[in-house]
C-alpha cells in the first residue's frame, strides 16, 4: 500500500512564503529596539512602538477570519505581503515617534491579513491523520526565520546600516509575495449555515488555547523587545546568537517531536513544556554571560517546541468545519499578548528594572500553567476516564 503524500505543492509553497514573510519580520526583532534607542527613546516608548505592531494586527484579525469563510486564503496572503513590502520601504523615511508609529501599525495590518489566511490555509489543507506532524513542520518556517533573521539583522546594522536592513526586509517581502501568487486558486466548499451574516467573529471553542497563546505571547513579545538591550548591557555584541540557539532547539524539537502529538496524549506531553518555559525565565534573571543566555535559549526552546503547535491543533480540532474564525481568534489573542507584553513590561522595566520585569514574566508563566491545567488538562483526563470501559 503506497504511503500517502503529505508534502503537497501548496504546503511547500505556503511554507516557503511564510518563511520569507517571517524572515522580513524577524530581522527587525533585535534591531528595532536598538534603532529606537539610538533615537533616544525610553523603555516605555520602545515597548509601545514594538507592541503597536501586534495590537494593530489584532484589531483586523476577526474581520479577516470571518471574510475567509467566503474568500480564498490566497487573496488575503497576497494583500498582506504587498502591505509588508510598502511598510519596509516606509521604514526608510519614518523617524520615531508618530511617523514610525503609523508605519508600525500599517505593517501590523499586513501581518493580520497574511498570517490569518496562512494559518487558515494550513488548517484546510492538512489531513487530520497527519495534522500534528504537518503543523509542527509548518512551524519550522518560523523557526528557520527566528534562527537566521535576528542574527543577520544584527549583522546588517553592525556591518552596514539600517538602510540596508530595511531594503533586505523589502526584498524578503517581495519574495513572499511572489511565492504566494504561485499557490493554487483553491475553490471554497461552502459548509452548512455558511451565511457570513450569521457567522461569529470569534470562536468560543478556540478560546481556551487562544487565552494560553495570549499569555505565552506576553512572555515572547517582552523577551523579543527587551532581551536585545539586556544582552548588549552585558557585553554581548550580537543578541541574535540567543535567537539562533532558541530557533535551533525549536527546529530539532519539532522535527523529532512532531509525531509525538499524533501518537501520545497531547495534554501529558505539554505539561512539562510549561515548566521548562518558567524555569528558563527564572535562569535568565541571574544570567549575565553569553553562555548563560544560550542555556536559557535551549531550555526555552525545549518548552516552546511542542507547546505552540499543540495549542493550534487544539483550536483547529475543536472548531469543527468552520475553522477560519477559530484561527482568527487564536492569532488575534496571540497578537494581543505580543502587543500588550512589551507595552506593559516596558513601563515596568522603566520603573523597576530588569529583575522585576522578568519576575512578572515568571508569574505570567505560572498563571498560564494553572489555566491550562484546569481548562484543558483536567477536562482531557475526565474525558479519558469517561471513555474507559
Amino acid at each position: 500500500m503506497a504511503t500517502p503524500k503529505i508534502f503537497t505543492r501548496d504546503f511547500i509553497l505556503s511554507f516557503s512564503s511564510q518563511f520569507a514573510f517571517s524572515s522580513a519580520f524577524c530581522i527587525l526583532i533585535p534591531t528595532i529596539p536598538i534603532y529606537l534607542s539610538r533615537f533616544g527613546a525610553k523603555e516605555g516608548e520602545i515597548g509601545f512602538l514594538v507592541g503597536i505592531f501586534s495590537v494593530s494586527s489584532l484589531i483586523l484579525r476577526p474581520f479577516v477570519g470571518r471574510a475567509l469563510l467566503t474568500t480564498p486564503e490566497r487573496n488575503f496572503m497576497i494583500a498582506g505581503a504587498l502591505i509588508c513590502v510598502f511598510s519596509n520601504l516606509a521604514y526608510l523615511f519614518a523617524p520615531p515617534f508618530w511617523p514610525l508609529l503609523i508605519v508600525r501599525a500599517f505593517h501590523g495590518i499586513g501581518l493580520a491579513l497574511f498570517s490569518t489566511a496562512s494559518f487558515t490555509l494550513l488548517a484546510n489543507i492538512t489531513p487530520e491523520t497527519n495534522r500534528g506532524r504537518l503543523v509542527s513542520y509548518f512551524y519550522l518556517s518560523f523557526n528557520l526565520a527566528f534562527a537566521l533573521g535576528p542574527y543577520f539583522g544584527m549583522v546588517f546594522i553592525n556591518r552596514f546600516n539600517f538602510t540596508v536592513l530595511f531594503l533586505v526586509g523589502t526584498g524578503l517581502s517581495l519574495g513572499s509575495l511572489y511565492m504566494t501568487t504561485k499557490l493554487s486558486k483553491r475553490k471554497l466548499i461552502p459548509s452548512e449555515n455558511l451565511s457570513r451574516k450569521f457567522q461569529p467573529f470569534f470562536s468560543r471553542e478556540a478560546l481556551p488555547p487562544s487565552i494560553i497563546a495570549f499569555m505565552l505571547n506576553i512572555i515572547w513579545g517582552s523577551l523579543s523587545a527587551f532581551f536585545p538591550l539586556y544582552a548588549l548591557r552585558h557585553g554581548v555584541a550580537n543578541p541574535g546568537i540567543f535567537f539562533i540557539f532558541l530557533a535551533g532547539t525549536l527546529f530539532l524539537g519539532r522535527i523529532f517531536g512532531g509525531r509525538i502529538l499524533d501518537i501520545y496524549s497531547r495534554e501529558k506531553v505539554i505539561m512539562p513544556c510549561f515548566i521548562l518555559i518558567v524555569v528558563s525565565i527564572a535562569i535568565l534573571v541571574f544570567s549575565t554571560t553569553l553562555v548563560m543566555f544560550i542555556l536559557v535559549a535551549v531550555i526555552l526552546g525545549m518548552g516552546w517546541a511542542l507547546l505552540y503547535p499543540f495549542l493550534m491543533i487544539h483550536a483547529i480540532e475543536n472548531a469543527g468545519s468552520v475553522q477560519a474564525p477559530a484561527m482568527a481568534t487564536f492569532t488575534a489573542l496571540g497578537d494581543l499578548g505580543a502587543g500588550l507584553g512589551p507595552m506593559i513590561m516596558g513601563f515596568i522595566l522603566e520603573w523597576r528594572g530588569y529583575p522585576i520585569m522578568l519576575s512578572c514574566l515568571i508569574l505570567t508563566g505560572v498563571i498560564n500553567f494553572l489555566y491550562f491545567y484546569y481548562s484543558i488538562g483536567k477536562k482531557a483526563r475526565v474525558g479519558e476516564f469517561l471513555k474507559a470501559p
